[in-house]
Order: structure tokens, then C-alpha cells, then sequence
């Protein structure tokens, strides 16, 4: 019986930043898997996002996180877009992704976006965490915002509560997920 780190996936577009001695240097997408899109730009004018990381930062770091936009946002974007006639979003992910790809960051900026981090690409100049669990608290120590619904389930049984509870939740979040993600506690596990 294993311990898990759950939370919900929240629906927005993966982002890897990379941090040297503690400074935002590269922001990128996904992509296709292999090859991003450049958006260091408009990452910068995400508020939750910290420019310098606090306290003890590592020589170099390498987080991965989901941009996303919240509900409220969403409608207000929406909203505003209908007063002035312009085409209005289907949903907060594909705003999210539009917004992140913006050219000019000021638009972005206006937008409202928001992100949370969850991975670790790289590290050096830093005791990399054991557990998933420790590595959530360490960005969190840094300054970067993790998903406040995570949670240590132990088991199948405290993963099926946590996605029953996630279910039951899933209206009265403030953003749209597509699922819940369960990522085993221990990266030494096998």
C-alpha cells in the first residue's frame, strides 16, 4: 500500500520555467513534447508567477506547472469582449492557451492568468526532494504557488475518496480540471 500526492489536473496549458540563481530566465510550452514555444515574455506578467524565487534557491531550476485561467476571469474577459463586439472564448483553457501566446505581453497582462506547479525538470545546486510531497513544499518555500487541493492519500482506497470529494467539488472550484492526477509519494518507490 503506497502513499500518493493527488490533486486535481487543472485544465490549461503545461509550462516549464527555468530559473538561474533564482532569476526567471526561460519560460516555454509544452509544445509538441520535444520542442516549445518560447513565452518568457508573457509569462512574466502572470502575478502568481515570482520573477526571483525567496529564500535558498538552487544554482538552477527547472519547474513544470499548468497556465491556466480561473472562471471568474474567464467571464470578465468574456464580458469585456462582448461590450467592445469582439469574438469571445469557448472556455477558460482555450483563453488561457490564446492568452499565453499573445505577441504583444500587454495583452497577455489584461488577461489574468494564473498558474500552479507540480514538477521538477532540473535542479542543480539543490538536495533534490525525496518524496512528492516534500518537492510540493519546497516550491512553495521558493515563492511558486502549488494546487491548494493537494493532498497525501495512503492507498487505493484514499485516492478513491479524494477523486469522490474532488467529484462532489469539481462546480464550486474556481477553475476547470479534467481529472484528477495520483503521483505515488516516493521517487525511489521502485
Amino acid at each position: 500500500s503506497l502513499d500518493y500526492c493527488a490533486e486535481p489536473k487543472i485544465d490549461g496549458l503545461a509550462v516549464s520555467l527555468h530559473y538561474e540563481r533564482g532569476r526567471l530566465a526561460l519560460a516555454a510550452t509544452r509544445g509538441d513534447g520535444s520542442r516549445g514555444e518560447e513565452v518568457t515574455a508573457n509569462v512574466r506578467t502572470i502575478r502568481s508567477v515570482p520573477l526571483v524565487l525567496e529564500g535558498a534557491a538552487p544554482s538552477l531550476l527547472e519547474v513544470r506547472g499548468e497556465v491556466y485561467m480561473t472562471r471568474r476571469a474567464f467571464e470578465a474577459l468574456n464580458r469585456r469582449a462582448a461590450e467592445r463586439g469582439e469574438k469571445t472564448f469557448v472556455n477558460p483553457r482555450n483563453a488561457a492557451a490564446g492568452s499565453l501566446r499573445q505577441l504583444d505581453p500587454r495583452v497577455t497582462a489584461e488577461r489574468r492568468l494564473d498558474a500552479c506547479f507540480y514538477g521538477l525538470g532540473a535542479g542543480e545546486g539543490w538536495a533534490q526532494p525525496r518524496r512528492q510531497s516534500e518537492l510540493l513544499a519546497a516550491l512553495r518555500g521558493l515563492g511558486l504557488p502549488t494546487c491548494p487541493e493537494n493532498e497525501l492519500v495512503h492507498g487505493a482506497a484514499g485516492c478513491l475518496e479524494y477523486y469522490g470529494r474532488m467529484q462532489q467539488r469539481r462546480a464550486s472550484l474556481g477553475y476547470d480540471i479534467d481529472g484528477v492526477v495520483y503521483k505515488v509519494d516516493r521517487f525511489d518507490w521502485q
